[in-house]
């Protein structure tokens, strides 16, 4: 590939491909790897990137234009990881062209691979019963941590739809599992108030960002690693904030 109209088109399929994984809550190496290994297979040997949680930069060479692509949200979707990577390996055993890839990569960015609301509620309703179980509760209280989980998570969409401040939505998702916890374990629906709270916060807790994060410094990306760290610890302080403002009254 020689000419500039080529060369725009194979850095922008680099380009999505790598902000979608990272839209998708994908490791920093792994965004990094997967870009590299494209630009690689179509001979641009000399290709560098630079990615963060908020940003990427990349570059098929020094007499080639550099490229910055903004990343303004992040969520987990791991369909979509296995979408892009799926591009990623057929562009590299040569299944697909540049212009195949970036079109079925175009297509990826367009679909939305996340289960209905209603499952996704259903799914942290009965998630939270069940790590209320884990965490050595008692049966008698998994209605509660039920109902308790599921409003939760409806109150956290909801904040986050309209302020789209995720840390703000996450405090008060969990006030409001604190409340209810609290009203259950008053009116006698419920005995162990900490195990109910603790089931029912399971769902907005970031598993995946700390996981992230940790594997980001393991393999020596400590911006991105520190950065990761950063929301995590932001997440769970305004899960716990929500907590501890019930229970202080």
């Amino acid at each position: 590939m020689n000419n500039s109209k080529e060369d725009e088109l194979a850095i922008s399929c680099f380009l999505l491909a790598g902000r979608l994984l990272v839209q998708s809550g994908a490791e920093t190496y792994r965004a990094e790897d997967t870009m590299l290994r494209m630009a690689q297979s179509q001979g641009y040997l000399d290709a560098q990137s630079f990615v963060t949680p908020t940003g990427i930069i990349f570059s098929t060479g020094n007499e080639r234009p550099t490229r910055i692509a903004q990343i303004p949200t992040r969520t987990t979707d791991l369909e979509k990881i296995t979408k892009v990577n799926n591009v990623s390996r057929k562009l590299t055993s040569e299944q697909y062209t540049v212009e195949e890839a970036y079109e079925q990569l175009k297509i990826v960015e367009k679909t939305n691979y996340f289960f209905p609301m209603w499952v996704q509620i259903f799914s942290s309703a009965l998630a939270s019963a069940c790590f209320l179980i884990l965490f050595d509760g008692i049966w008698q209280d998994m209605f509660a941590a039920f109902i308790a989980g599921g409003v939760g998570f409806i109150v956290f969409v909801a904040i986050h739809s309209l302020t789209r401040v995720k840390f703000f939505a996450e405090f008060i998702g969990s006030l409001f599992v604190g409340i209810l916890a609290y009203a259950a374990v008053k009116y006698g629906f419920g005995n162990q108030i900490d195990k109910i709270i603790i089931g029912s916060v399971m769902p907005l807790v970031p598993g995946v960002p700390i996981a992230n994060a940790v594997r980001d410094l393991m393999a020596g990306h400590f911006v991105s690693g520190v950065a990761k760290g950063v929301e995590a610890f932001l997440t769970a302080t305004a899960i716990g904030a929500g907590i501890a403002l019930v229970l202080a009254f």
